[in-house]
């Protein structure tokens, strides 16, 4: 017996196995992440020059928070500072040694925030 091959209805997908089914919503895939309270949430806060050519920055790590809120906070401590700074894989990067009034801003907003390093 012989079977005829069917043509493929769509000609611009060709695949042979795809495992998570269809393509068009990567939205699906994506793991959702815990946007919890600030006092439920205790982030470290540090200064660190290492690898940018002697340039002290204050991080920020330990956030639960969706990368909104994360952007949105990020711009308060900016403004706080007077500096710049950026958002780098949930922890937020501050331009200079600013470590002493992130801890207590990060207080008066309800993270149970602490200063880790020396």
């Amino acid at each position: 017996m012989i079977k005829k091959k069917t043509p493929n209805p769509n000609p611009t997908e060709r695949f042979i196995y795809r495992e998570f089914g269809a393509s068009e919503n990567p939205e699906a895939l994506q793991r959702g992440v815990p946007d919890l309270p600030p006092n439920q949430q205790s982030p470290r806060v540090e200064t660190s020059s290492k690898g940018r050519k002697g340039k002290t920055v204050t991080i920020i790590r330990g956030f639960q928070a969706s990368p909104d809120t994360l952007t949105d906070l990020l711009k308060k401590l900016k403004n706080l500072c007077g500096a710049g700074g950026t958002l780098k894989d949930n922890e937020l990067e501050i331009q200079g040694d600013h470590k002493q009034k992130i801890v207590q801003h990060l207080q008066q907003l309800g993270y149970k925030a602490k200063a880790s390093g020396g």
